[in-house]
């Protein structure tokens, strides 16, 4: 028994580790996610259809670790929510790994809406957990609200994320 806890420790320790080595200043981030709820300011990947209508989203996002865990992002998406109706979504942020293993990201997020009068725009916050699966890779669920900053012709809304993150 004595073994399997010390195995146990060492384990949580090179992951603990490891986290500490791919959040450190100076590395980069390329993460995608996948968005469900409110496709709001996606960067995100997403296909759904409703009532015989096709959506799709795709996305990545990019950031630089300026401090140790303080990773500033950009991040670029673009879709096609049917009825000719085009989308592109861009976000800047700042997302700090706290414990090295729980992100929090607070980011600016803008959608432009094909032939619109009116474009929405959103302050997003998001809380999660960082799973490092292996030495450059890790997975990054979390739920994200989305802030509208123009509540006239948008809504606030959540949004449940899984994040694919790649380390440098």
């Amino acid at each position: 028994m004595k073994k399997v806890i010390l195995a146990a420790i060492a384990v949580m320790a090179f992951g603990f580790a490891n986290a500490q080595e791919q959040t450190a200043k100076g590395k980069w981030l390329i993460e995608a996610n996948t968005g469900f709820g409110s496709n709001v300011g996606s960067t995100s990947f997403g296909l759904t259809s409703v009532d015989g209508e096709t959506a799709w989203n795709i996305g990545a996002e990019g950031g630089y670790f300026v401090a140790d865990n303080l990773a500033l992002k950009v991040g670029l998406g673009y879709g096609d929510e049917g009825d000719d109706s085009s989308v592109f979504a861009y976000k800047i942020g700042a997302k700090y790994y706290a414990a090295n293993k729980f992100p929090l990201e607070v980011s600016y997020n803008g959608v432009s809406y094909k032939g619109a009068d009116e474009n929405p725009s959103y302050l997003g916050l998001q809380g999660g957990y960082a799973w490092f699966i292996g030495k450059n890779v890790s997975v990054e669920p979390g739920i994200r609200y989305n802030v509208s900053l123009n509540d006239d012709y948008f809504k606030s809304a959540f949004q449940f994320n899984v994040g694919f993150a790649l380390h440098f």
